[in-house]
């Protein structure tokens, strides 16, 4: 496992000049009923709707979220969906666009509607004008882009055949780039890789690449044998194939071929994964990490891409959190102290649709009695909350010389289990509190409880959830462990 917190700090220094097609993602969410009468399409039920920077853009905002800095060059209209895409970007602290606008085309929009409860995309509708940009246009993108290439780490291109990246504007940033000894990748669409010939790494996905190399491409062994000849043909140093839930195979020219499988997630929208996945690889590559290194970051950005709605972008923490095993993550990033903010955790937890669990304890001495309930709980929800007892909490339930443990060392053993999610402290003397801000979908407790017995039943029922009891783990008992520990009797 190669150093995660080294890597991002060497990221934070890093830009990227980011070229390529921009365009305004809207989605808009509903859900689907019923069967139109007037033609065999489904209704949908408008409930909401978001806009996004999409496309390149798309790209350029991971980039930024990642904790890199990101130089945008793009093409845009003179219309309201372009003024709406520069008010966007300009609102980027860590993007900076450098934008030509061509008032003989619309900036290119797509609108897709999807199924809520499903996450299915039902339509998209687009405006676009995808031919090659004219001859003046073209000159006027390489003369804005070409002057910023001192200033990067890296390139990226960016190619979604809406008329920015033509083979002259190709050609000239590549040219340019190499005499400065910048390393580019290409995210490519055009089936002719020769016109990419220069540039460090094409990033096709299995469909791209087995159109340019008139290839099956259907496994390991074919995608490096074609990408052998498909590299000498673009005079690239390595080709990176995604393959949606089948992972990503890297094939470096003269080398062995890399392949990692596709992490296990709930895949809610492919949309812009490939963006995530050139940010991720353009910021490790630039902070000098090795091609497996990037590899392995790239496929767990994808990863937490399409776990998420739309066009979404990938923070450095969720990355993290992917990439690291959960007794791996430092203790400050599952622990809330008490009266500490939940909210950025609930928030993006239910953004996601995930089902939130609670329970909660002393956990003076974690026993098997305790971890028997905590996986129970965990396997009941996708996200699980744990309420902990403050040291003055126990002391009042438990008495004198209680707890054994302080407060911060039993929440950073709890944080240490793969179970649990989340460690929030509370001083009161029960969880009330708690529960009524975290408003959890199951509320979970030991079978030495009934029902009415859980505290705070009444606030999950009343919103729809449910409470859970598992049975206990006869023989467990932290009192009984501390008698012990003290000469009392067993």
């Amino acid at each position: 496992m190669f150093d995660f917190e080294a890597l991002s700090q060497a990221i934070a220094s890093q830009t990227v000049l980011c070229v390529g097609d921009l365009m305004l993602d809207e989605f808009v969410y509903g859900e689907v009923s019923r069967i139109s009468p007037e033609a065999p399409a489904p209704v949908i039920a408008v409930q909401r709707s978001e806009t996004n920077v999409g496309g390149a853009g798309n790209v350029a905002r991971n980039i930024a979220s990642l904790g890199g800095r990101c130089i945008f060059a793009g093409l845009v209209g003179d219309d309201e969906a372009g003024a709406r895409l520069k008010a966007e970007l300009a609102r980027e602290d860590r993007i900076e666009a450098v934008l030509v606008c061509d008032r003989t085309r619309p900036t290119t929009r797509k609108v897709r509607f999807v199924s809520e409860h499903f996450s299915t995309h039902m339509l998209r509708a687009d405006w676009e004008q995808a031919q090659p940009a004219a001859a003046d246009t073209e000159q006027n993108l390489i003369d804005a882009i070409l002057p910023q290439l001192a200033r990067a780490d890296i390139v990226l291109l960016s190619d979604y055949a809406k008329g920015v990246l033509t083979a002259r504007v190709i050609r000239n940033i590549i040219d340019a780039a190499k005499k400065l000894g910048k390393r580019v990748i290409v995210d490519p669409k055009s089936a002719n890789f020769a016109i990419y010939r220069g540039a460090t790494l094409l990033t096709p996905n299995r469909r791209e690449f087995a159109e340019a190399t008139r290839s099956r491409a259907d496994s390991d062994a074919s995608i490096a044998a074609a990408a052998q000849d498909a590299m000498y043909l673009a005079d690239c140093e390595a080709m990176l194939v995604t393959q949606s839930e089948h992972g990503m195979t890297l094939v470096v020219r003269n080398g062995e071929a890399i392949h990692v499988p596709a992490l296990p997630v709930r895949v809610r929208d492919v949309s812009g994964a490939g963006d995530t996945v050139a940010a991720a690889l353009a910021l490790t590559l630039a902070a000098k990490a090795d091609w497996e290194t990037a590899l392995r970051m790239a496929n767990a950005a994808a990863a937490v891409a399409v776990g998420k709605k739309g066009t979404a972008t990938v923070t450095a923490a969720e990355l993290r959190r992917k990439i690291l095993p959960h007794a791996a993550l430092v203790a400050e990033e599952k622990i809330v102290a008490a009266g500490g903010d939940l909210g950025a955790h609930l928030l993006d937890w239910r953004r996601q649709g995930l089902r939130i669990g609670f329970t909660n304890g002393c956990f003076d001495i974690l026993h098997p009695g305790h971890v028997k309930v905590l996986t129970a709980a965990r396997r009941a929800c996708d996200r699980l909350i744990v309420g902990l007892n403050s040291d003055a909490s126990v002391r009042r339930l438990k008495g004198e010389g209680r707890p054994v443990q302080d407060e911060r060392a039993r929440a950073e053993v709890l944080a240490a289990l793969e179970a649990v999610d989340l460690v929030a402290m509370f001083e009161e003397d029960t969880p009330i509190d708690l529960i009524t801000k975290v408003r959890p979908s199951v509320l979970v407790k030991g079978g030495d409880y009934t029902r009415e017995q859980v505290v705070g039943y009444e606030i999950v029922e009343a919103c729809g959830g449910e409470v859970v009891l598992v049975d206990i783990l006869p023989g467990h008992s932290t009192t009984s462990l501390v008698d012990r520990a003290r000469g009392g009797k067993p």
